[in-house]
């Protein structure tokens, strides 16, 4: 499993490839890994047809987690794509990102859209970040995760939930260091998120995907889809936003028409 530095600041990224094919970049959510596209199946039904570069994001996984404010910023998490990229020797990939991922998937597509060959996002927003993650997990979210710790956040995110975290979940969200995360989330208040202008100017096709539940972000969804030219949206029915990338098969049955495309 090989590491790249980013070239701006030094972080250590890891990734690994699977599968053979035309290329699939897949990015995980917000205090996730790249463990959780095999831990849900998409590695499995994807590696025979597609070359799947699966990433831990800075601050995830087993990639570097430092513990500034400031190493979080959205630039540097796309450089961290691109360096990898880069080495992988993958010159246009398809794009599929999941809530933060999906952010850092637009992110690639408005700064460098040559690497894009199709755009994939799912529970995501193109919006100002701030109080994003106390509207998503609960109020306090990163002071709880500085002060308290891992189990008392899944503990706290637990009691205000409408299903229990499912045990892929809970995994991954307890191989995180707590510190890192409170700092990735602290710079998320300050991200400014990605103008309409920069949006109207993809080029790559495009879908947009979102749990008919997730009342997080479905608004902000169905505005990617009226943004984004001639994107598509796809609604995944009965999920929310922590349950939506759970749902392999209805994902798969949307994604799959797009990576194939060319």
């Amino acid at each position: 499993m090989p590491d790249i530095h980013n070239p701006v600041d030094g972080t250590r990224i890891s990734y690994e490839i699977v599968g053979d094919g035309p290329p699939v970049l897949l990015l995980h959510g917000s205090a996730l890994s790249r463990a959780i596209w095999r831990g849900f199946g998409y590695a499995r039904a994807l590696r025979d047809r597609y070359r799947l570069i699966l990433v831990d994001l800075r601050g995830h996984g087993r990639s570097a987690r430092p513990h500034g404010v400031d190493d979080y910023a959205l630039d540097l998490v796309v450089g961290d794509v691109l360096a990898v990229l880069d080495e992988a020797g993958v010159r246009r990939t398809h794009v599929l990102g999941y809530s933060f991922g999906g952010l850092v998937a637009l992110g690639l597509a408005t700064r460098a859209p040559d690497r894009v060959s199709g755009l994939i996002v799912g529970g995501g927003s193109s919006r100002p970040r701030a109080g994003a993650f106390d509207r998503l997990y609960f109020p306090g979210a990163a002071d709880v995760l500085a002060d308290e710790g891992i189990d008392a956040f899944l503990d706290r995110w637990n009691a205000v939930r409408a299903r229990p975290i499912d045990p892929s979940t809970r995994a991954a969200f307890s191989a995180n260091d707590p510190s890192a995360m409170a700092a990735y989330m602290r710079r998320s208040d300050l991200e400014p998120g990605i103008p309409d202008r920069l949006l109207r100017q993809i080029v790559a096709p495009t879908l947009i995907f979102v749990g008919s539940e997730d009342t997080h972000r479905i608004e902000d969804a169905r505005h990617l889809a009226t943004v984004i030219p001639e994107a598509s949206l796809a609604i995944v029915p009965g999920r929310d936003h922590s349950t939506t990338i759970a749902a392999r098969d209805e994902i798969l049955a949307v994604v799959e028409p797009l990576l194939t495309s060319r």
